[in-house]
């Protein structure tokens, strides 16, 4: 253990705003707006609020994968909410969700508008409304939603755990990225022994379970994620990195990855998407002109 200072707890907690780290300057003990701003809303029944972290990612895949079999009811406007820039905290967003977390949907294609917020929660949503990507009953159903939860209650432990210790910090701190990074190799084996004898998470059909749980664990034995591959030695997850290139590989993954995506190569960017043409009509002139 290297030679670290011992935190003393005050008797009281009092919010610190210069803790320091990324993405300190958005973090903050309350909840609620901080500015007025309205949401913009397009033409098609689903409109989508989000950034292409991992939990953004789950929706446009979903929705892509929806509209590749043929859904006319899937076409969404997606419209950027940059975390970085405190957009989730205008009141518009906060309406749509008021936890102020990515991302947040809006079907108005029923009498009344339905905000849905939680990125599982909408993997659901649209699942029971298009009848795709989820057993309607039975063993296979609740082995789908037993993965989906697996990947809610872990998930934090990757990204609020060892991403940020071992990426994010001020400093490197042994303990935690010792711990957490122990908890990330943990869950790599549990999918890893889960894989080996099914081609996806859940049995042999692709489900919101592979889409809830690739844009993390798939994206992080790709190289993806927080650099780590190397730390955490990937490559020896062989059925996790087998299963992770075979979803890499699809049309409708390889769109969902660009959707509301404002960071990466420019080829990889689509900062909002309106129209299935947009994929197409991107010319690297205005690509360029986007990360001006």
């Amino acid at each position: 253990m290297s030679d670290q200072s011992t935190y003393t707890p005050p008797s009281v907690w009092t919010w610190d705003s210069e803790s320091g780290g990324q993405f300190a300057n958005i973090n903050r003990p309350i909840a609620g707006a901080t500015h007025d701003k309205d949401l913009s809303v397009g033409r098609h029944p689903l409109q989508l609020y989000s950034l292409a972290t991992p939990n953004g990612v789950k929706v446009t895949i979903m929705l892509e994968e929806l509209l590749a079999l043929g859904h006319e009811g899937a076409e969404y406007n997606a419209w950027l909410i940059n975390i970085g820039e405190g957009d989730q905290f205008g009141s518009g967003f906060v309406d749509a969700n008021p936890n102020s977390k990515i991302p947040a949907l809006w079907d108005r294609s029923g009498e009344e508008p339905l905000r849905v917020f939680e990125s599982a929660s909408i993997l659901f949503h649209l699942a029971e409304k298009f009848d795709e990507f989820l057993p309607k009953s039975g063993p296979e159903r609740t082995e789908v939603m037993n993965w989906v939860f697996w990947q809610m209650g872990s998930a934090p432990y990757l990204g609020g755990g060892f991403g940020h210790f071992y990426a994010y910090a001020p400093e490197k701190w042994e303990y935690p990225i010792n711990r957490f990074a122990m908890e990330a190799k943990r869950q790599l084996d549990v999918l890893d022994r889960e894989l080996a004898g099914k081609t996806y998470i859940a049995g042999e059909d692709y489900t919101i379970a592979d889409m809830a749980i690739w844009p993390w664990y798939g994206q992080l034995v790709l190289g993806r994620l927080y650099s780590a591959a190397e730390f955490l030695d990937v490559d020896s997850y062989k059925n996790v990195m087998r299963w992770a290139k075979l979803i890499d590989d699809r049309p409708a993954v390889k769109r969902g990855r660009m959707v509301n995506r404002p960071f990466g190569e420019p080829h990889t960017q689509l900062h909002e998407r309106h129209e299935a043409s947009d994929f197409e009509t991107r010319t690297q002139d205005k690509l360029e002109a986007s990360v001006d």
